[in-house]
């Protein structure tokens, strides 16, 4: 009897695991009308725009900073998220999508927030840089927490090339991050504090 019961749970479960595979097996179409597949394509263009809108940003920062240290870091930030430009027109192709921007009021606002930094700071002092690195690194924060979202998203989605493309870019952002805090620690902060 309790054999009986045994292949019972293995028959079931069988069946069971037949109708997982069945349901995971939507139809491309299907899955593009899907509300979550929407809400990705959307956020992937919001992170477009606001990539391109960071490209012009970093180089007024870069032409604001004082040390030649933050300036190069700037630099290889803006060369880097070219790449992350290209790398998203990639994930949208993987998904059968036109790369299209969609305007980001989050980015918007950290990047006026950047230039009122600018503004609002004495040129060729430590506390501009000092405030240019926190600037930036509001801006690091949004893309880490979007990209680390958008590669979830797509993991859930089974769209593995794209969540490796997302998780590729959200680790360089993470390590810009935190080049940016090292350079603050290293000297920036406190010949920053020593100014008068």
């Amino acid at each position: 009897m309790a054999t009986k019961t045994a292949e019972n749970t293995n028959a079931t479960t069988a069946t069971e695991k037949k109708a997982t595979v069945d349901n995971a097996t939507v139809k491309s179409s299907e899955m593009k009308n899907s509300p979550l597949h929407k809400f990705f394509v959307d956020a992937l263009k919001d992170i477009y725009y606001a990539e391109n809108a960071i490209i012009d940003a970093l180089g007024k920062l870069q032409e604001a900073a004082t040390t030649e240290e933050l300036k190069d870091a700037f630099e290889d930030h803006q060369l880097q998220t070219k790449k992350h430009v290209s790398r998203l027109e990639k994930v949208f192709k993987l998904i059968d999508e036109k790369p299209e921007k969609k305007e980001c009021e989050a980015i918007k606002g950290l990047i006026k927030e950047g230039e009122e930094v600018i503004k609002s700071t004495e040129e060729g002092s430590m506390t501009r840089d000092a405030a240019l690195i926190i600037a930036a690194q509001k801006v690091e924060h949004y893309e880490i927490a979007t990209y680390g979202g958008l590669a979830q998203l797509a993991i859930t989605m089974g769209h593995d090339k794209a969540a490796d493309l997302l998780e590729k870019t959200l680790q360089e952002e993470e390590d810009t991050d935190y080049n940016l805090t090292e350079i603050a620690e290293t000297s920036i902060n406190f010949d920053a504090e020593q100014e008068g």
